[in-house]
């Protein structure tokens, strides 16, 4: 009788094995994909359970307030910066600079917004062009900066109602102010005036934030989330967004001044004037 040799894939190892019985039984009918997929709807649980417990802290902590308000001392400029020179002499009081925002109405419908930008000065700002806004010609400029989140509304503002801006010789626009400038339909900048950028900074309280690696995951969000909203408002405003790469590389206690030539190629001033 003519017999068959089986071959390595005929034969079953298990043939002689006892069959599995109750547990055993059950997970030796799971294939490897049911295996998987449990594992990895565990591990979501887990990440959502986690996630739950960092919300209920974080919710109860306010988050830090960038940029608001200015710094007492206004910046130094970037040693990095052009020509690794100071930016062009300000002639504006310093005291006038450092005091909370202001708007008033000057001779030739210049709309004169002096002083920095307190948390709330958007607000104000708004009651003020739309009172005055048959007289204003420009929206003058002349502010180290302060809360980011006030200067992005004014910004969109002027945006909004399509009033010019402008930044005289010798006067300041820094920090937040460029936010503002950006917005304007058409933006007009003294080549002596000082326009600078610094990154943002939380003004907050250490201790009403959580503590260790938690803060600083807090903050770092916000920083980023805070960036990312400038990029698209200079975008928006036709501003090209690589200018706030020089914010991210400065200091906040320092500002990068740019050049006159920096000002047109990167589209934040669309007329120089001497």
């Amino acid at each position: 009788m003519s017999g068959t040799v089986a071959t390595p894939e005929d034969q079953n190892p298990d043939e002689d094995r006892p069959a599995p019985r109750g547990l055993l039984a059950r997970i030796a009918r799971i294939d490897d994909g049911q295996i998987l997929r449990f594992a990895f709807y565990a591990m979501l649980l887990g990440t959502l359970s986690v996630l739950m417990v960092d919300f209920r802290e974080l919710s109860a902590v306010e988050a830090p307030a960038f940029g608001a308000p200015t710094r007492p001392n206004l910046p130094a400029f970037d040693p990095d910066g052009p020509a690794a020179a100071p930016g062009p002499p300000i002639t504006t009081d310093r005291a006038l600079l450092e005091a909370p925002l202001t708007v008033t109405l000057g001779s030739g419908g210049r709309l004169e917004v002096t002083g920095s930008i307190d948390v709330g000065a958007a607000e104000r700002f708004r009651t003020e062009l739309e009172a005055r806004a048959e007289y204003i010609t420009t929206i003058a400029l002349n502010s180290p900066g302060g809360s980011v989140t006030d200067a992005l509304e004014m910004g969109r503002l002027i945006h909004e109602k399509g009033f010019p801006t402008s930044i005289g010789s010798g006067e300041l626009c820094a920090s937040s102010c460029p936010l503002i400038f950006a917005g304007g339909s058409d933006r007009v900048a003294s080549r002596t005036a000082a326009i600078g950028v610094h990154q943002v900074y939380a003004m907050v309280d250490a201790d009403q934030l959580p503590q260790g690696a938690r803060a600083a995951g807090l903050a770092m969000s916000d920083a980023q989330r805070t960036t990312a909203v400038i990029t698209r408002h200079l975008q928006d405003m036709g501003v090209e967004p690589a200018l706030w790469l020089h914010a991210l590389e400065t200091p906040p206690d320092r500002l990068y001044y740019f050049s006159a030539e920096e000002l047109t190629e990167l589209k934040l001033a669309t007329e120089l004037t001497d």
